[in-house]
């Protein structure tokens, strides 16, 4: 048997992750509205169990953020030594596309932006990536006029596109994917018409 300590550890981490996945599926099925009870009750905790892992709803909302943040990062991080930077960028688009198909977090993300360890994490995404893209540059395998920006903003494009029809095949983002990386190849390139945005 596990010391106690170390039992309650595992009981408190595995209520954490239990509230995590129940507020994920109540705000993406309620929005903002979705309240701490409803939250407590999909979790099978009491709602005093809320609140002792995050002081408000609004924490709550920055640890789910947090969570996929940190997922891409990871990636990001992951791939910054790989041989092969075109290949390395196109698979860390690829998760970053599946992550937002399977998890719609937009509406999350706008209310967290402020969170400040949201604020650090979206920073060290955009190191990462930066990392990621200017690799990708310097061999070669993208346009010399693509930015992180650039990049950053796409992430989320192929899933977007697929979005405008009622009923898409789960994977068919893949194809849009396909499409946007080849536009950011440098074979065939045209002079782009504007400069990248800045990101805040």
């Amino acid at each position: 048997m596990a010391p106690p300590n170390r039992a309650l550890r595992a009981d408190a981490a595995r209520n954490r992750d239990l509230l995590l996945i129940a507020a994920e599926a109540e705000f993406a099925e309620r929005g903002l509205s979705a309240s701490i009870a409803d939250i407590a009750r999909r979790a099978g905790v009491a709602k005093g169990t809320v609140f002792r892992h995050f002081a408000s709803k609004e924490d709550l909302i920055a640890a789910i953020v947090s969570g996929h943040l940190a997922t891409l990062t990871t990636v990001a991080h992951r791939l910054e030594d790989s041989p092969d930077p075109g290949a390395a960028l196109l698979e860390f688009l690829t998760v970053a596309a599946d992550q937002r198909q399977q998890h719609d977090l937009t509406f999350l993300q706008s209310v967290s932006d402020d969170h400040p360890t949201v604020a650090a994490l979206r920073d060290e995404l955009h190191t990462r990536l930066g990392t990621l893209v200017h690799r990708a540059r310097a061999a070669g395998a993208i346009r010399a006029d693509v930015t992180e920006t650039d990049v950053f903003l796409m992430m989320c494009a192929p899933v977007h596109i697929v979005e405008n029809l009622s009923t898409p095949a789960p994977l068919l983002w893949q194809r849009y994917l396909a499409i946007i990386f080849d536009g950011l190849r440098p074979q065939g390139a045209h002079p782009l018409p504007q400069p990248a945005p800045q990101l805040p």
